[in-house]
């Protein structure tokens, strides 16, 4: 926890509250339903919830702002964010039911009221976004084509609406389509952890 605070240090008492209670609530549910590595679980906080965070590194989404979260597993970047940005709506996806149902139950359990989610593949979400975020799920270029179809036109942030990847290695072949339009950022420049040395943010517009 202590991880959250050093980086995101004017968090509400609420807020503080609801990041608290995930540690027990993901090793109570990773003990039924994998979903996080058995021996990563104790890095919880830095791997895990940390790296979700570092999206508001690229963008720090405005209030009514509406987001998808593709193959969310467990439920990152998801959950943390939903903390993180109370008044911004999310959506979390994932194929995988069992995953869905973990995140679904910890986010009832915090009492997390800005977030909903559906047990389907990403192809057969029709719903609109202002942006879609993911957590290396598949390349970029696959999540592009699937979730371009499910951004909004409709602008509500100085970051034009589209497409933010949590990544990691070298991404040079990934972003070459992107190359003209593709923003990234090194999480290792905000957050100092050894971690986040090859940790990056990925964006790309959808017009």
């Amino acid at each position: 926890m202590e991880h959250i605070l050093k980086y995101f240090p004017n968090l509400s008492d609420k807020q503080k509250e609801q990041f608290a209670a995930l540690y027990d609530l993901y090793l109570d549910w990773n003990s039924k339903i994998n979903v996080i590595s058995r021996k990563d679980i104790e890095n919880l906080y830095l791997h895990h919830v940390l790296h979700s965070l570092g999206i508001a590194k690229m963008i720090n989404f405005r209030d009514g702002t509406t987001v998808m979260d593709f193959g969310c597993g467990g439920g990152f970047p998801g959950v943390p964010l939903a903390i993180l940005f109370p008044e911004v709506k999310f959506h979390l996806v994932d194929s995988i039911g069992k995953k869905v149902r973990v995140a679904r139950e910890i986010s009832e359990a915090i009492g997390l009221k800005n977030i909903t989610f559906a047990h389907s593949r990403g192809e057969e979400i029709k719903e609109k976004f202002n942006f879609v975020v993911s957590r290396a799920v598949m390349p970029l270029p696959d999540v592009v084509k699937i979730c371009r179809k499910n951004i909004d036109k409709d602008q509500k942030n100085a970051l034009p609406n589209g497409i933010i990847c949590l990544k990691g290695g070298e991404l040079q072949e990934e972003i070459r389509p992107f190359k003209n339009c593709v923003d990234m950022i090194d999480l290792h420049n905000y957050f100092e952890d050894e971690f986040f040395k090859k940790k990056k943010v990925v964006y790309v517009p959808i017009n």
